[in-house]
């Protein structure tokens, strides 16, 4: 498979079986639509516990646009995208969900923007179907917190569904860190970029595998790799027991003068618990850190492949055992 790619589409599949076929109709339709040549769909196989996989083998049959990336475990969404740009050779990629909640059809229109000359052409939400307001409240709070203590210009109302010219993807691929956040990498990476308006649809079967606790730990790589903000706050809290330590001294000082020092334990035991936690605070802190750049400091692959399968078989990078490391 040596002929130029115009379009290499990344789609990650966790237990997709119900609607992958559908997903992959519809982006197959978008991607001949526009006009972009030849194009691939990369499926990237997380780990699923359902008929995914074999679905996707039986895929690359009636489309051989279709390769399959088949990892050796559930590594998570982050790097289950990463492992798929980094077998992507299209001139364009385009990352999109399999779960068709992101239009498939709105390709033709970002492939037009990225002709223009943008390096990245993302997919900002207007509206989004299918969500509880708990989801979307926090959805809210989080991209506007993140977008206020950020060093990078990360745009609010976003995911990772974006359109990216092969220069940024070349230098995303070169990023070593293991804790990703793909959207705000991106934005790191600078360059021409400009949206696209949608309105996001709701998933066309199943539920979503974005549990709170996954949420919360993409927000918490989010932050700490885009922020040095919660360090700070150790700052502060220290900056404020210096602040309450002067003031509880005057205090005694002037109780001490005037005779009117009074016993007690209320007082003291406050005290005590204010700077314990605040003591526990900044630890969780620091650990957070430490372990992420313990993590970082082995040095393993981000992701194992087991399997690439397409219907004429390529010569991939780095052969069927490939080992992602950013």
């Amino acid at each position: 498979m040596t002929t130029p790619l115009g379009l290499s589409v990344v789609a990650p599949c966790f237990n997709e079986e119900a609607g992958l076929a559908v997903f992959v109709a519809r982006m197959a339709a978008a991607a001949r639509s526009c006009d972009v040549g030849a194009f691939e769909i990369i499926l990237v196989d997380d780990g699923s516990r359902d008929r995914t996989w074999s679905l996707i083998q039986q895929l690359s049959v009636s489309y051989p646009e279709v390769v399959g990336v088949r990892l050796s475990r559930n590594h998570g969404h982050q790097l289950a995208v990463s492992a798929g740009l980094s077998l992507a050779r299209g001139d364009r990629v385009l990352v999109i969900d399999a779960d068709c909640q992101d239009p498939p059809e709105l390709v033709g229109q970002m492939v037009a923007r990225l002709d223009q000359g943008f390096d990245v052409v993302f997919g900002r939400r207007r509206s989004r179907a299918g969500e509880s307001p708990f989801k979307l409240a926090t959805a809210r709070l989080f991209y506007r917190g993140l977008a206020a203590l950020a060093e990078s210009d990360i745009p609010v109302d976003t995911g990772d569904f974006r359109l990216m010219s092969r220069r940024i993807v070349a230098r995303l691929n070169a990023m070593p860190e293991r804790d990703r956040f793909i959207r705000g990498m991106v934005a790191w990476l600078g360059g021409r970029q400009t949206e696209i308006l949608y309105d996001r649809e709701a998933r066309t079967s199943g539920a979503t595998h974005y549990t709170l606790a996954k949420m919360l730990r993409l927000a918490g790589d989010g932050l700490t790799s885009f922020s040095v903000a919660p360090l700070r706050l150790a700052t502060l809290l220290a900056a404020f027991g210096v602040c309450v330590s002067f003031l509880l001294l005057v205090y005694a000082l002037v109780g001490f003068a005037t005779g009117h020092a009074t016993p007690g334990w209320t007082s003291l035991a406050l005290i005590v618990v204010f700077f314990a936690t605040a003591q526990l605070i900044c630890m969780a802190i620091f650990g957070e850190y430490l372990g992420r750049a313990y993590m970082q400091a082995k040095g393993r692959p981000l992701y194992l492949i087991d399997e690439i399968h397409v219907a004429v078989p390529p010569s991939p990078p780095g052969g069927p055992d490939h080992a992602g490391r950013g």
